[in-house]
């Protein structure tokens, strides 16, 4: 889905509820920024590190070796704001089938043939608000209720029509 709609809320979300009912477990915020800057290398370090709950002196033992770990453990891995196939490819080799039975894997992003290209499930896409969601979001933010008062109300359902339902919007205008 667009920019601002919400993707990273509802992932981090489902993972800070689910995890503790998996062996591990990796949220990899901002794949995107955090790949060009600091390389896959180190993110596939992280994810390995915080899954396997190792530190990052005994990462150094084979990846072959790490990687059998990992197909016998339970884990939830997110993967936020991936825009290339050679992040999904380098981060998740051996696709979900390199992890144990019950594993979750969730990947956000914007375009969603790189979903299609690695053989995603279940793609959920995630929709603007309607106006009486979107009013209802922006109050909360801006007034900290979930109605405005008397002459509030015509500006806030202007900002709501501005922002096209876009949650990320409601909270930088709020």
């Amino acid at each position: 889905g667009m920019g601002g709609v919400g993707k990273t809320t509802i992932a981090r979300a489902v993972f800070d509820q689910l995890h503790d009912t998996f062996d591990g477990g990796c949220f990899l915020d901002n794949v995107r920024e955090a790949a060009s800057k600091f390389g896959l290398q180190a993110l596939a370090e992280k994810l390995l590190s915080e899954t396997l709950k190792e530190t990052k002196d005994n990462l150094y033992t084979s990846t072959n070796l790490l990687m059998n770990r990992l197909s016998y453990k339970k884990v939830i891995i997110v993967l936020d704001d991936v825009d290339q196939d050679e992040q999904i490819e380098n981060l998740l080799a051996g696709g979900h089938k390199g992890f144990g039975a019950g594993s979750r894997i969730i990947i956000t992003t914007r375009n969603k043939q790189l979903l299609s290209a690695h053989g995603v499930d279940q793609v959920y896409e995630v929709s603007l608000l309607g106006t009486n969601e979107a009013l209802m979001l922006f109050n909360k933010f801006a007034f900290k209720e979930t109605k405005p008062m008397g002459p509030f109300e015509e500006l806030a359902l202007r900002v709501v029509k501005c922002a096209w339902g876009l949650p990320l919007a409601f909270k930088v205008l709020g």
